[in-house]
């Protein structure tokens, strides 16, 4: 059965709103959409993010899980691109010289979900994952 998805909406704390504009909107090059002084819409690959400055946030990231040799920061989000997206992503941010948590590679090579991936932090401890698979249909809920 084919898919008909519709675009979620995600609002995460920020330190500094300033920052999450020169991540999202500059790094990722995210479309920006409504904003304030203190938060602002981004349009992540079709996707709402609301980036909400929270004065002395931090970090995110609670903890970690082992996944595929690799320590997945929990909690994380992100969005399941095509590949040839995900190809450019993980070039442009390569090229801008990104600190990756879990660098670009495939993970679950010749098994059911196999997948191209890349984790990195954004400027507040927020943890995101970008992914994508070479037969989404097959794949994405493969077990």
């Amino acid at each position: 059965m084919a898919r008909t998805l519709t675009p979620f909406h995600l609002a995460i704390p920020v330190h500094d709103i300033a920052a999450a504009r020169a991540f999202y909107g500059g790094l990722f090059g995210c479309p920006e959409g409504r904003s304030a002084a203190r938060w602002v819409d981004f349009d992540l690959f079709g996707h709402q993010l609301v980036c909400h400055q929270v004065d002395g946030m931090r970090a995110a990231v609670a903890g970690d899980n082992p996944v595929d040799g690799h320590d997945v920061p929990v909690p994380h989000f992100g969005v399941v691109l095509e590949m040839a997206d995900w190809q450019a992503l993980a070039a442009r941010l390569r090229a801008a010289g990104t600190r990756f948590v879990i660098e670009p590679h495939v993970r679950f090579p010749g098994q059911p979900g196999e997948q191209a991936t890349l984790f990195l932090l954004d400027p507040s401890g927020n943890a995101l994952e970008f992914k994508a698979f070479a037969d989404i249909e097959g794949q994405l809920f493969a077990t």
